[in-house]
Order: structure tokens, then C-alpha cells, then sequence
């Protein structure tokens, strides 16, 4: 019943970015330059809230724009009604849909769905990831210099020893090919699908990862944060990577290579 909830939740946010992409809607600023928020993620969050609260209306909710809607519920939803917002506005259709679902704070379900490509990504705990219901591994590729990378830049910079900037200059200046995409939802369920090798970021909100970070899980890769803890998406660092050359990326992140 709850991947149903949740499959219908992502189609219900998606028709509402098919409906705004490339027209006419109001956009305004939140913290930091270029961080933007639209009339179609409202419209999108607001659909995606009305299909879960109709099935569960006892459920915990945190999402992007609304904040949270708690609860005592053991289940938690949590909402990016639209990941990579600045795509959108801009007519760029590398955007989605990203909801996670939490059960005593274990990530239990996520889905990731970019309607203009045609990709929902699906994940179920222990029962692997999918994309358009065909499964998906991670790469094989063992070593950085050989790898495809994808990275973000946070809207407020974080002006710290070894950060983003450095971190992708280091790896640029040896022909490393690095990405960015504007969406790490994408970038994560990219890293599942085994078309980018590993993915890092210096500053996500829960939303930005949590239906993506077990879909690399379950795609038999490995995330961390910068300290090789075990990945939770209340903090704000992320590394995910294949697996095999999650150490040796984690020391150039880490500003140790």
C-alpha cells in the first residue's frame, strides 16, 4: 500500500511539472542568489501532499517548501516537489520529482521521477532499485582517473579549507570529468544506474537525498558522509560512489590526495 501511496504521488507532482514546464509562472527567491522557488513547485508539493494524506493522513510529512507536518507517526514522508528547481525555471528538463519514506527513521521506499526523460527511479529496502521497472547496479570502474563524477554547488557558498571549488579543481586539473547537473536526486539515482561512478556534495537538505541515497544503496553502492560514517540525510555532507573507488574519492573530498 505504501509504494502504491508513493508511486501515485510522484505521477500526481509530475503532472504538475509537465503542466508549468516552459510557460508562464511566478518565481521568487529564497536564501542565497539564483535559489528559487516556483508557482509549479507549490502546485507540485501540494498535489503530492493531497495523495499521501488521503491515504495516510496519520503520517509524518517534511517537505521542501511546507516544512514539516508532524506528527507521532512511525512513517515519515519527505518531499522535493521539485529537485533542480533552477532547471526548470529556465526550461531545462533535468528535474524531478524526489519522495523518501521513512519508517523509525530507516529509509524504507524512495521514487525519482523526471517525466521529460521518461525515468522513474524506484527503490524498496532489500529489494533493490529500478529504473521504468527494469533493475539497475552500480559501475564497475575501479579507480577516480578513470571515473565519471558528478558534483553540486550550494547556492550559499561555503567559504571552508578544502571546499567545493577546490575539491572539483583538484580533480579537474587531472582530467577528471566532473558534471553538474543541478539535480542531486538525479545525480544519485545517475550513480544507481551506473552512469556516473560517484557523486559528492558539501551542502543537501533531507529532500535533496533521501529517496536518492537508498537508491544507490539498493543498486549495491555505498554513501557516505565525509567522515565514512553511515549516510543520514539530516546532515549535510554526501559522497556515493560505486563502491570501488569510494576510499580513494573520500580522500580527495577529505583533502587528503
Amino acid at each position: 500500500m505504501h509504494k502504491t501511496t508513493l508511486l501515485n504521488a510522484v505521477q500526481a507532482g509530475a503532472v504538475q511539472l509537465q503542466h508549468y514546464f516552459n510557460g508562464n509562472f511566478k518565481v521568487s527567491n529564497k536564501e542565497g542568489i539564483n535559489n528559487l522557488v516556483t508557482e509549479a513547485d507549490h502546485a507540485s508539493e501540494k498535489a503530492i501532499i493531497e495523495v499521501i494524506q488521503q491515504a495516510h493522513p496519520e503520517h509524518f510529512i517534511l517537505s521542501e517548501e511546507t516544512g514539516e507536518i508532524a506528527s507521532n507517526s512511525e512513517y515519515k514522508w519527505i518531499i522535493d516537489p521539485i529537485d533542480g528547481t533552477v532547471n526548470f525555471a529556465n526550461g531545462i528538463p533535468l528535474c524531478c520529482v524526489s519522495i523518501g519514506l521513512e519508517k523509525e527513521g530507516q529509509m524504507i521506499l524512495g521514487a525519482v521521477y523526471n517525466p521529460f526523460m521518461n525515468e522513474l527511479f524506484f527503490a524498496q529496502k532489500g529489494m533493490g532499485a529500478y529504473l521504468n521497472d527494469k533493475k539497475i547496479s552500480v559501475s564497475k570502474k575501479d579507480t577516480v582517473i578513470k571515473s565519471c563524477l558528478v558534483t553540486g554547488f550550494p547556492y550559499t557558498y561555503l567559504d571552508t579549507p578544502n571546499g567545493p571549488l577546490q575539491v572539483f579543481e583538484k580533480l579537474i586539473r587531472q582530467g577528471i570529468p566532473v558534471r553538474r547537473l543541478g539535480s542531486a536526486a538525479i545525480d544519485l539515482c545517475w550513480v544507481a544506474a551506473g552512469r556516473f561512478d560517484g557523486f559528492y556534495e558539501h551542502k543537501l537538505q533531507a529532500w535533496d537525498s533521501a529517496a536518492g541515497f537508498l537508491m544507490v544503496e539498493e543498486a549495491g553502492g555505498t554513501i557516505t558522509d565525509f567522515e565514512n560514517n553511515y549516510y543520514s540525510p539530516y546532515q549535510p555532507h554526501i559522497l556515493a560512489t560505486n563502491g570501488k573507488i569510494h576510499d580513494e574519492l573520500l580522500a580527495y573530498v577529505r583533502g587528503e590526495k
